[in-house]
């Protein structure tokens, strides 16, 4: 058995329920029940009876309830005299994160560093990304999401979480909406919709469009990446973002862009030699978003 385990159950005994369990862990349903049959396996007990609607504790589950609660109990008193030792009791935690960028893994990250370490003051702050990494690099801001073209910034620790090309989003029976891709040159003779500068993707057109000699007309501008396609579905313009931000967009094309080769970057960056306090924020970063 290890702590994990002891923590399913300790939420699914206590919320009666594995659906409510999982969203206070943070995880899927599926991987509590998972993890609560592989704990039962191993101690050879049925901890829970689940015939009826709500979840109930067997004999069993009832008599391992305490000690599951006083061995969580017991680690947190472990993490928390560590903590004491290397400052992490109480501190400031400074985040920035790009404008209209709504990534949950970082907000997942954050919320199980606030669980582990609850007197750490956590600050969140939106920018573009070009403040974003210039903040960091100050030490104005102790981690920063940032959108970047094609590379990461100089001199700073990072933790790429997405990289892919562009698209262009069009509303059904634009000119654009049947063709398999759509040459850059092309594409900017057509209005469009972006992201404003200073964000990864918006980089990447300006980039490939100065690479190509070919000047595009910006129509509209907006910071959110939901504004950009729902000026487009009401046949605005060009909607220009990543695939990934289109891929589940009901009602619009996605087409993707030729000549452009640099990829719009997602990433987490740090200073070298970073504090405690980020130390310890790093591992829940790089589980939350490895999942």
């Amino acid at each position: 058995m290890d702590l994990r385990q002891l923590e399913y159950f300790v939420a699914v005994a206590e919320e009666a329920n594995f659906t409510r369990a999982a969203d206070r862990v943070h995880i899927t349903q599926s991987g509590v029940s998972a993890q609560i049959r592989q704990f039962e396996r191993e101690l050879g007990a049925d901890l829970f009876d689940r015939s009826a609607r709500m979840v109930r504790l067997t004999a069993a589950g009832a008599a391992a309830l305490p000690h599951a609660r006083t061995a969580l109990a017991a680690a947190q008193a472990i993490r928390t005299a560590c903590d004491e030792v290397n400052g992490l009791v109480r501190g400031k935690l400074r985040i920035g994160m790009v404008t209209g960028c709504t990534i949950t893994p970082l907000f997942d990250a954050l919320a199980s560093f606030h669980r582990r370490h609850p007197r750490i003051e956590i600050t969140l702050a939106e920018d573009n990304s070009e403040v974003l990494v210039e903040n960091v690099r100050a030490g104005h801001a102790d981690l920063a999401l940032v959108a970047v073209a094609g590379g990461l910034p100089d001199g700073l620790e990072s933790l790429t979480v997405l990289s892919e090309g562009l698209v262009a989003a069009v509303a059904p029976g634009h000119d654009l909406a049947e063709r398999e891709s759509v040459p850059l040159r092309r594409l900017t003779a057509y209005p469009l919709i972006c992201l404003p500068v200073g964000t990864g993707i918006r980089g990447v057109l300006d980039q490939a469009c100065a690479a190509a000699g070919v000047r595009p007309t910006v129509a509209l501008q907006a910071t959110a990446p939901g504004a950009v396609l729902d000026l487009a579905a009401r046949g605005l313009g060009v909607a220009i973002l990543s695939a990934s931000m289109t891929a589940e967009v009901a009602g619009l094309r996605s087409v993707p862009i030729e000549d452009v080769e640099l990829p719009a970057m997602l990433a987490l960056v740090w200073r070298k030699g970073e504090s405690a306090v980020l130390r310890a924020l790093l591992p829940h970063c790089r589980r939350a978003f490895a999942a």
